[in-house]
């Protein structure tokens, strides 16, 4: 009899097994569920570093994204006194209007001025940045929308990409800078509505309190007027 399929079936089930229980929840709401809660842990092998400035079109301001970028010594050469290592130097791509990746802050500087300013001073990671171009076509609006995590909610010592992802909105110079969704309230999606001057979005909530977020959950529906005095959120309910 051939037992090689089973064992291999075996090793497929047990392998499946353990990626779910490395599975981690974005929330921890027990602090006593981690030790780390309050550690930060420090990359040695990072550095910070800026890119080089960006200019959306359409505003006066500079953008330099701030973050660290990992530097490799496994394949590094000694020169003498001098030593090289392998690593890229790229924390953020630009696309036109939108600014991706995972950097640290922005720093803005006008055109005509060497001051430079901090977005945030804030533990935060930022995703994306997208200049509102269409807005700014039909008003004085000139709007940034990010998606950014600014909180370790699992607790894990680290704010990255496996904690919850939040929405902001700054002016184009950085001013302005708030928070859009509701805290513990996960990110689904946003878009713009030209006709009405409005950002919508859609957070989910972990009303069970298990840490993920699935089907159980609940999903919240918000928009913002984007030429109001005050950008008041607001919810509605379309279904």
């Amino acid at each position: 009899m051939n037992f090689f399929p089973k064992y291999i079936l075996l090793i497929f089930a047990v392998s499946l097994v353990a990626c779910k229980k490395q599975e981690k929840p974005k929330v921890i709401y027990d602090e006593t569920k981690s030790s780390n809660t309050n550690a930060t842990k420090i990359d040695t092998s990072s550095i910070k570093i800026a890119d080089l400035p960006i200019l959306m079109e359409g505003t006066k301001y500079l953008i330099h994204p701030v973050g660290d970028i990992r530097v490799y010594d496994d394949f590094s050469k000694v020169y003498g006194s001098s030593k090289t290592s392998q690593g890229s130097y790229a924390i953020s791509n630009y696309n036109r209007f939108e600014i991706t990746g995972y950097f640290d802050n922005l720093k803005f500087q006008h055109l005509d001025s060497t001051n430079v300013i901090a977005l945030t001073n804030k533990k935060v990671q930022i995703q994306t940045v997208t200049f509102l171009n269409t807005i700014a076509e039909k008003s004085k609006a000139r709007i940034l929308v990010y998606t950014l995590v600014d909180s370790d909610t699992n607790r894990d010592g680290k704010v990255d990409q496996n904690d919850i992802k939040s929405l902001y909105i700054s002016n184009a110079d950085g001013t302005g800078f708030a928070k859009l969704s509701l805290d513990l309230q996960e990110l689904v999606d946003w878009n713009i509505i030209e006709a009405q001057n409005r950002l919508y979005f859609r957070c989910i909530e972990d009303i069970n309190k298990n840490g993920a977020f699935d089907k159980k959950d609940k999903v919240h529906y918000h928009f913002v007027n984007l030429l109001a005095e005050e950008w008041k959120v607001e919810e509605y309910m379309p279904i």
